[in-house]
């Protein structure tokens, strides 16, 4: 039971087991096999009885195959063993064929040989005309380069370089001729960036030596676009020219002048205006850049070209020696500096970054320093207004110009005002010679004229109104001399000159007042007051020449309200305006006439020291003559001519000189009478002397000038009329009595000039007539003349002792 019961399961099972080892690949056969020993107990031998039962089977089918295919072999094999002689008798022929065969193919492969050798020989052609299309291009561009180098198209060739770098070569690059290209084509890289190079410095070299040129040029232009804007002022000078006073027709005159001359440069300036691009080819800059900007070397270029302007730069700014002597001097410095800046500028807006506005801007500060540097130094030695002038105008275009090309020019405007201070210092210094020149020329004479034409002249060139004089028929004579108009009209001449620096300043019209009345007050008060103090001091004015310099400075401070006025024409700015500065011609005519006054007095005195030094007294004489003596005489009538001149002059001046003369003629004469040299004294002498003095009061008594109040004129010889009384009278008890006592018949006489006097006396020699008579008659009287000595030695030692 038991097998039967394990025969149905197993038996399956092994089936399968057969027909996947029959079926698969015998790779798999292993798990398939071990699938029976994992089975049930006693699987392996069931399973190997069962293998042995399909061996059998198959032994039995092939058994089977082969007893049924036999008869066909065995027929087989007959057929084969028939055939053997037909085909041993067919390989004999095809061997016979072969061998015929091979002899006649023997031409054919020769043939074919050569055919082949053919086409060899034609691919190696194709092959390197291949080759050689590809390498033409190669050597075309290489030419080409060679021809651009010879044609000097560096750029150009540089670009070639780049083509057969980045196209060309790497086509070609396994051919040896092309290492070599490649090889050379750094050195001429090298080649070019010299040539370029060099090209440049002949470029800076160029535009060095060029420079001024471009500057006129520049400077040309920028003149002439301001051309309607200094036209339309100048005709409004004109304009108002004719409003001004007289003698302003100089002004309409100039103007005119000056405006024709404007539009005679407009007219030539009408040709072909020239261009920096014009003047300069700059294309050895543009190159350069291009071959710097090809070659990755740009930045190398640009410090080289900056490096290199700023050395001429700084050979541009250094000025000549000599460069102050002429205004050529001054143009050549400015057009150079100008052609300088208008080739950067012109660099600055046609290339990507060789220089910059920073760069510029730092090159105009360095450079704006050192101009102003140079033009301090260089105008603080120019003593000619003229020069100076011409200067100021060249710093106005060469402003103007840069100012155009973007350059800031403030601080050379600001320089300006200083080159105007120096400029009227040099108008001053100017002026004073001219003003000394009209003193030296001048008569000091009032003007004479003696008909009509004549007066206009002179009225044309001075305002000078005088309602008397006018009424007066001719000849007659104006109270000044002739210095005192052309005074006038230089003073004015001044104003002009001034007001010249003033154009083109952009000042406002109440600066430019200002400006113009400042320099007219520097010119009187310093200029016009300094010619006139040192002439009035010169040793070969006389009493008359100072005399008639007082009434000239007295009609040109008379004039000055008519400068104001012709200052007022000119610029528009009202005198009541706040800030107005007045013109100081009253201080400065009034200090002149104090110096003439006092120089007056000093003359008058001199010269009547001269008189008294003639003087030659007989100290001895026992009589007096009975006259005055003849020095005193002539010096009374001089004194008489001499006021009689000063009927012209102030009142008081006059007076003040009258009253000077007659003080200092009488100390004079006291000095005469206490001089120590003098030992005696007679009293012949004395009563003389009385009567010069006597001459003296009878000419102050005569009212030599007018204006004098009762015998205010004769008190300046009291001290000698008391002195001379004294010892005239003898009266020496009341002297004594009186002495110090304000109603004092003798209260001028000093005791100590009484006793020197008194001394001289005591000592005459015994022919003296008063002391013999002295001896002869009374001893006493001796005796009191020594009484009174030593009282008035006791009165001057009282006095010391007091002080």
């Amino acid at each position: 039971m038991a097998e039967s019961s394990e025969g149905p399961g197993t038996v399956p099972e092994h089936d399968r087991i057969l027909q996947e080892i029959e079926s698969t690949d015998t790779a798999c056969v292993g798990p398939t096999l071990r699938s029976v020993y994992d089975d049930q107990p006693n699987a392996h031998k069931k399973f190997m009885e069962k293998l042995d039962a399909c061996i059998r089977n198959h032994d039995k089918e092939i058994e089977k195959m082969c007893n049924f295919h036999h008869q066909g072999f065995v027929d087989a094999i007959t057929e084969l063993l028939k055939v053997r002689t037909d085909a041993e008798k067919l390989k004999v022929q095809v061997t016979d064929t072969n061998r015929r065969l091979q002899d006649a193919g023997k031409e054919v492969i020769v043939q074919t040989g050569d055919i082949i050798r053919c086409r060899i020989q034609q691919r190696n052609i194709t092959t390197v005309v291949e080759k050689l299309q590809l390498c033409l291009p190669v050597l075309e561009m290489y030419s080409k380069l060679k021809e651009q180098m010879g044609a000097k198209r560096y750029y150009s060739a540089l670009k070639t370089m780049e083509q057969l770098e980045n196209v060309y070569f790497p086509r070609v690059s396994q051919y040896r001729f092309c290492q070599l290209m490649i090889e050379n084509l750094p050195k001429l890289r090298e080649d070019i960036k010299e040539i370029s190079m060099s090209d440049l410095k002949d470029f800076l070299e160029s535009i060095r030596k060029h420079s001024d040129k471009i500057g006129e040029t520049a400077m040309k232009q920028a003149q002439q676009q301001k051309t309607f804007s200094v036209v339309l002022p100048k005709q409004n000078n004109v304009k108002f020219g004719k409003k001004m006073y007289i003698n302003d027709r100089i002004l309409e005159e100039r103007n005119a002048s000056e405006l024709k001359h404007t539009f005679e440069e407009e007219d030539e300036n009408e040709e072909e205006v020239l261009t920096v691009q014009d003047l300069v080819d700059f294309s050895p800059v543009y190159r350069c850049l291009h071959i710097h900007s090809v070659l990755g070397d740009e930045e190398t270029f640009e410090n080289y070209y900056r490096k290199q302007r700023k050395k001429q730069a700084r050979l541009v700014l250094q000025p000549q020696s000599n460069m102050h002597e002429t205004v050529d001097g001054y143009r050549r410095y400015f057009t150079q500096i100008v052609g300088f800046f208008v080739v950067e500028d012109h660099i600055l807006h046609v290339t990507q970054g060789l220089v910059t506005r920073a760069y510029t801007d730092e090159l105009w500060n360095m450079a704006l320093s050192k101009i102003i540097a140079v033009l301090r130094a260089h105008s603080s030695y120019c003593t000619d207004p003229d020069l100076v002038l011409e200067l100021k105008n060249l710093i106005v275009i060469f402003a103007d110009t840069l100012q155009g090309y973007g350059f800031p020019v403030n601080r050379l405007f600001d320089l300006l005002f200083e080159i105007r201070d120096q400029y009227n210092e040099t108008l001053l210094k100017k002026w004073a010679g001219v003003f000394r020149d009209i003193f030296e020329e001048d008569n000091y004479s009032p003007i004479p004229v003696v008909n009509e034409e004549e007066y206009k002249i002179v009225i044309s060139k001075f305002p000078f109104q005088d309602p008397d004089l006018e009424k007066q028929p001719f000849p007659k004579k104006f109270p000044m001399s002739q210095s005192v108009p052309r005074i006038y009209i230089q003073v004015k001449e001044f104003i002009y000159a001034s007001l010249k620096f003033s154009e083109s300043l952009h000042r406002s019209s109440t600066e430019i007042d200002d400006m113009l009345r400042k320099s007219t007050n520097l010119l009187l008060t310093r200029t016009l007051n300094s010619c006139l103090l040192n002439l009035i001091r010169k040793p070969h004015i006389g009493l008359t020449e100072l005399v008639q310099i007082i009434i000239n400075t007295t009609h040109l401070e008379q004039a000055c309200k008519y400068l104001e006025d012709f200052i007022t024409n000119i610029t528009n700015i009202s005198q009541e305006t706040v800030h107005t500065t007045r013109l100081y011609g009253l201080s400065t005519f009034k200090d002149a006439r104090h110096a003439a006054e006092g120089e007056i007095y000093t003359k008058l005195n001199q010269k009547i020291d001269e008189f008294v030094q003639l003087a030659d007294y007989d100290w001895t004489m026992s009589e007096p003559d009975g006259r005055a003596s003849g020095y005193l005489m002539d010096l009374i009538n001089f004194l008489r001519s001499i006021f009689q001149v000063f009927t012209h002059l102030p009142g008081k001046v006059a007076q003040t000189a009258c009253m000077s003369a007659c003080q200092h003629l009488s100390t004079s004469l006291m000095q005469m009478l206490l001089d120590s040299e003098l030992k005696q004294i007679s009293m012949g002498a004395v009563q003389q002397f009385n009567l010069d003095v006597i001459q003296c009061e009878l000419f102050a008594s005569s009212e030599p000038v007018p204006g004098f109040q009762g015998d205010t004129l004769q008190l300046a010889f009291i001290d000698l009329r008391q002195l001379l009384d004294l010892f005239m009278v003898w009266d020496w008890s009341t002297y004594l009595a009186d002495y110090g006592q304000p109603a004092s018949k003798y209260l001028r006489v000093n005791p100590n000039t009484a006793l020197t006097l008194l001394e001289k006396m005591k000592d005459t020699n015994k022919k003296n007539n008063i002391f013999a008579q002295f001896r002869k008659n009374d001893r006493d009287k001796q005796k009191l003349i020594e009484t009174v000595m030593k009282q008035l030695r006791s009165l001057v030692n009282g006095m010391s002792h007091h002080t």
